[in-house]
């Protein structure tokens, strides 16, 4: 059987194996779906992974009215989490202990942003003396209010900074971005992203279904 782009719906034997791969060379995940917020935070649970595992890592970015309740501290030790909120737009881009604050009420640039998640993903590396696979989560919560306030080659720049150092940390890193997969936006970022995750509330279910770009393959509608 083949789906809309025209690869061939992977088994779960191949699916499973391409997740292990994911798992141990470091990976993003781009999560999308319009009007289904318990499907995200079902599908960010399970990317984060339990949070009663003191090995894990986590980092989470979040800021705006959009974004999806993913219980960031939980279970987790401080040392081991690092959050950076920024709907508050204060951040200090450059570790001197200034502030950046964005002009007239706005968000902070794109640019300050992707310096404070390296920064912070630095600072988790070093506590942990160098991440095992998959020891590191990277939860963005979400691109819409950012994506909102800046063109959308600006937000290609900021993933591409994100995606590319969660990868040399072997780190798993997901990104809410609840809008239809048919979007303008979707199709830019696709090329940062080693999967593409639809969510779907339908007949009170949570469903997902991953489009894999390495095999251009999607799987069917599963279960949350």
């Amino acid at each position: 059987m083949e789906d809309e782009r025209g690869g061939l719906v992977s088994d779960n034997a191949t699916f499973a194996r391409t997740l292990d791969t994911l798992k141990q060379e470091g990976s993003n995940i781009l999560l999308v779906g319009a009007d289904a917020p318990e499907a995200h935070q079902m599908a960010c649970q399970r990317l984060l992974g339990a949070t009663d595992r003191d090995s894990r890592y986590r980092l989470f970015v979040t800021g705006g009215e959009t974004r999806v309740s993913c219980g960031r501290t939980d279970g987790a030790s401080d040392e081991r989490v690092r959050t950076i909120d920024y709907s508050n737009t204060r951040l200090d881009p450059d570790g001197t202990g200034e502030e950046e604050s964005a002009a007239d009420g706005g968000l902070p640039s794109p640019g300050t942003i992707g310096v404070a998640i390296i920064e912070a993903i630095d600072e988790l590396a070093e506590t942990a003396e160098g991440f095992d696979p998959a020891e590191l989560r990277v939860c963005v919560d979400s691109l819409v209010p950012l994506l909102q306030e800046h063109d959308a080659e600006t937000m290609f720049r900021l993933l591409h900074v994100t995606t590319s150092r969660t990868d040399k940390a072997r780190g798993m890193g997901h990104y809410h971005l609840p809008i239809p997969v048919d979007h303008d936006a979707v199709n830019l970022f696709e090329p940062m992203f080693d999967a593409i995750v639809t969510v779907r509330s339908r007949d009170d279910r949570s469903e997902h279904q991953w489009f894999l770009r390495e095999t251009e393959t999607t799987t069917d509608w599963l279960e949350l």
